[in-house]
């Protein structure tokens, strides 16, 4: 079955590690597993997913990896489908705001309708626009919503303008850019800046370092990204709740590391002292 949403899927390899299908390298690859580009060679690219889901098996088997117990397609059309709510006023999404990024890119292509006529596509150009307006469901903490309306304005205005297409890296930029925003708001829903403390957010913090840890050890490289994105949020967490955004934090810490002066010595660097 040829792809009709005009995606491209890529059939990656690591060497000595695994061959894997991916729609977007720089996050599947990249950040979820931590290659960089030089770590990986692209074997195959395709906008059918049933040949490329065939080829991955049939060179995970040539090469000697592990072969996948489902093929890519059946995955992809079985599980990672997200079914929508649309009402009247709103879109709900089946998934908690921290996940809610992953889960759209998987749905790259997904279509619906509301009530209302609007009619809407997740699209690479507008889960920035999802991700920022995102709000927790007040009935249930593991759903999120957008308005409808104001989904649709934002799209109409983008039809209009010289620039309605992103490259890939200014998803990312975007993203960065507003991640500790996206943060503060779930902190906030959750009511961890209401009933929450500083010293209970340095203990979780210890608990992440501990997981880090572990997986430094293991070699565990999904494990590491997610270890120290958990530190990440704690950490933004714990700022917040002392009166501080973690941005000042950062640039308080850079101003002070980027006048220092050193060298390294058994793999730690050892500012110089007067």
């Amino acid at each position: 079955m040829v792809n009709k949403n005009n995606m491209t899927y890529y059939l990656y390899h690591i060497p000595g590690k695994k061959i894997g299908i991916t729609r977007n390298l720089k996050d599947r690859v990249t950040r979820q597993q931590g290659y960089t580009a030089d770590e990986y060679e692209v074997l195959l690219t395709s906008d059918d997913i049933d040949y490329i889901s065939d080829k991955e098996i049939e060179l995970q088997k040539s090469y000697g990896y592990k072969v996948d117990r489902q093929k890519y397609n059946f995955l992809t059309k079985k599980s990672n489908r997200m079914k929508l709510n649309p009402t009247d006023q709103t879109t709900t999404f089946p998934v908690p705001v921290h996940k809610l990024r992953g889960n759209l890119m998987d749905n790259i292509g997904l279509k619906w309708e509301t009530p209302q006529g609007y009619k809407f596509e997740i699209t690479k150009e507008n889960i920035p626009w999802i991700l920022l307006n995102v709000k927790t469901s007040m009935y249930n903490n593991n759903r999120c919503y957008i308005y409808n309306k104001a989904f649709d304005r934002y799209i109409k205005e983008s039809v209009n303008t010289t620039n309605s297409t992103y490259p890939e890296q200014s998803f990312y930029a975007s993203n960065e850019e507003n991640v500790y925003d996206l943060i503060r708001s779930w902190a906030t829903d959750k009511g961890i800046y209401t009933s929450g403390d500083a010293k209970t957010q340095f203990v979780k913090l210890m608990e992440e370092a501990g997981e880090l840890a572990q997986a430094i050890l293991k070699n565990d490289e999904p494990e590491v990204i997610d270890a120290i994105g958990d530190m990440v949020v704690v950490l933004t967490n714990l700022a917040k709740l002392r009166g501080h955004n973690i941005e000042d934090c950062i640039t308080s810490a850079y101003d002070v590391i980027a006048k220092r002066k050193g060298e390294m010595i058994n793999g730690t660097f050892v500012k110089q002292t007067l």
